[in-house]
């Protein structure tokens, strides 16, 4: 059994990542701004969180891995600037802290489609989402040197849940890439909330991309 904690734990990546952590009998300590919507189990801690506050460090120490799900909301006018200053804040408590390993939850946007073409330049990108997903890149390019934070980045495949026109089913099975945008055929690949929580959770139990931004689908 180890400590982990999940960065915005009542969200929809982050509240399935306290689910399947918990599930596996690991200690949660689920940071939220509202800590009512947190899952309610006897090894899951609700503790309420602001990553811009000043003691925010010491909320992130000795814990065995942390899960950060930030996200300020997708339909938020101001999500770029809003991510970029908690991913900041979220990265700089984790070196402070001395996380053994920080796996940030990024997005698709940033996974290749052909060379040197990232998804997020493609013409059929969302643009109500591209403040977002650009924030997420940037942060992306900001840790590919850093070894100063034990950091890994998992980006989602293009279809993520029912919200994305996939399936909510807990498979169990998935599979892992690297840098570019998983296919099912010709279409892009998806996945379920809770599948990728299962490879999110494996992963942070293992420390398996230590400096290295990774991807899962079905």
């Amino acid at each position: 059994m180890k400590k982990f904690a999940v960065i915005g734990a009542t969200g929809y990546v982050g509240a399935a990542v306290v689910r399947e952590l918990a599930s596996r009998g690991h200690q949660v300590v689920a940071f939220a701004r509202n800590i009512d919507k947190v899952q309610v189990a006897g090894n899951i801690q609700a503790v309420q969180a602001d990553v811009l506050s000043a003691d925010f460090a010491e909320q992130l120490q000795g814990f065995d891995g942390v899960v950060s799900a930030f996200n300020p909301g997708w339909t938020n006018p101001n999500i770029g600037a809003e991510f970029t200053q908690g991913a900041n804040a979220i990265v700089s408590a984790a070196k402070t802290a001395k996380v053994p390993y920080l796996l940030i939850v990024g997005g698709a946007g940033s996974l290749y489609v052909g060379d040197g073409v990232q998804l997020i330049d493609t013409p059929d990108f969302p643009k109500e989402i591209y403040d977002g997903a650009n924030a997420a890149r940037h942060l992306l390019n900001d840790l590919q040197d850093r070894r100063d934070v034990n950091w890994a980045f998992i980006s989602p495949p293009a279809m993520l849940g029912a919200d994305a026109g996939y399936s909510e089913e807990r498979t169990g099975e998935y599979r892992l890439g690297k840098d570019n945008l998983l296919m099912n055929g010709d279409l892009p690949a998806g996945i379920s909330v809770a599948d990728l929580a299962i490879a999110i959770a494996d992963d942070v139990e293992n420390y398996a991309h230590l400096h290295q931004r990774f991807t899962a689908a079905a």
